[in-house]
């Protein structure tokens, strides 16, 4: 539950947003935390093309691919696992949604259990211990204006069976990936040798793991962001 009037100041800014878009301008269309969506625009320079977002959240707040979909034609996938924000990501974006948890063996996994704080909702043991899952949910709640949080059970996916399951064409040009611990395992569940994204932007708590999992295809081109608990880092295709 949020706090009193969030719904209303969502939809006023929801309103606001849409009336400058409608005369073509971008003002309130740059989401991206840190600027990284900018970032992101800037280096790539490139119309219609094809986005996974992990993480979507409700579609706006911190995304990297709103201002990609919007003012420079890019389509692809939305993932989102929790019920409420996957509802609020279909009002935000024309882009699908899908409702699941990515892991690395869907056989091995059909469902995964998600503590769900807003943006700082997680996959159960993503985090490592539950000590630090529950302070990382706490601050979640406080920071958000959040009251209440849950654990729910949602279906387990792989990234690549989401692309061959949505027709999504094999040269996937930016992977924004933002799963609050779960990182690794979503890289696992991505088959490389068949698709093999341009572009992953990934949110890395232990950037040498993700790097062991993505050298062999890719390299680092930056850190976008250092904030000592995690990194923002930014790999090309080799």
């Amino acid at each position: 539950m949020t706090k009193p009037f969030t719904g209303l100041r969502a939809r006023l800014r929801r309103f606001r947003r849409s009336a400058f878009e409608a005369v073509g301008s971008a003002r309130y269309s740059r989401p991206g935390l840190y600027e990284i969506d900018r970032r992101l625009n800037q280096l790539m320079d490139l119309d219609g093309g094809c986005f996974i977002e992990a993480g979507a959240n409700d579609g706006f707040s911190q995304s990297n691919t709103y201002y990609l979909e919007r003012f420079r034609g890019w389509s692809g996938l939305l993932v989102e696992p929790i019920p409420e924000l996957a509802a609020e990501c279909r009002r935000n974006r024309r882009t699908p949604v899908v409702e699941v948890a990515l892991v690395a063996d869907q056989s091995a996994t059909p469902t995964v259990p998600i503590h769900c704080a807003g943006l700082m909702s997680t996959v159960a043991g993503a985090l490592g211990s539950e000590e630090v899952t529950r302070r990382h949910i706490e601050t979640g709640l406080s920071v958000q204006g959040l009251r209440t949080t849950r654990v729910i059970d949602v279906p387990a996916r792989t990234l690549s069976s989401l692309i061959i399951e949505h027709g999504l064409k094999q040269d996937i040009d930016l992977l924004s990936l933002d799963v609050e611990g779960a990182e690794p395992v979503a890289l696992r569940g991505l088959d490389l040798d068949q698709h093999c994204p341009r572009w992953i932007c990934v949110e890395a708590r232990d950037p040498a793991e993700i790097g062991r999992i993505l050298d062999r295809t890719h390299r680092l081109v930056d850190v976008l962001t250092d904030l000592g608990t995690h990194r923002d880092l930014l790999y090309g295709r080799r």
